[in-house]
Formats: C-alpha cells, sequence, structure tokens
C-alpha cells in the first residue's frame, strides 16, 4: 500500500507538512514504532516513493500552520 502510516510515501508528505528538509525514511511498524529505516537501507523503489511523497504535498502546499 503506497500511503500506509509510516511507510515511504506517507513521511516523504509529512516532512514536507512540518517544514522539514527531504530526508528519505520510514517506519515499517508505523511512524514512530519499530525501527526507523534510513536512506542507506531503502531500495531505490522506496527512495522514489518517499520522493512522490514529498512533491506531491509540496504541488499542495499544505503546511502547519504554527500560529
Amino acid at each position: 500500500m503506497r500511503n500506509k502510516h509510516g511507510g515511504p510515501f506517507d513521511r516523504g508528505g509529512a516532512d514536507y507538512y512540518y517544514y522539514r528538509p527531504p530526508e528519505p525514511h520510514y517506519w515499517a511498524q508505523g511512524t514512530g514504532h519499530g525501527i526507523k529505516t534510513t536512506e542507506d537501507q531503502m531500495t531505490s523503489s522506496e527512495i522514489a516513493d518517499y520522493n512522490a511523497g514529498f512533491a506531491e504535498a509540496a504541488e499542495c502546499g499544505d503546511q502547519k500552520d504554527w500560529g
């Protein structure tokens, strides 16, 4: 499932939403659960999914209002 909570696509979108710079990663057991998988451990497909999530979020332009 491409947009699984904690998956690469989801994390890319979340990083954009929270004004974080792109840093491919994901959580296989859901965000904050289990072991964080970092870019050096990811497949090229997982990295592409992360980047796609970040790009899609940037295209929508929706970011957290900290006000």
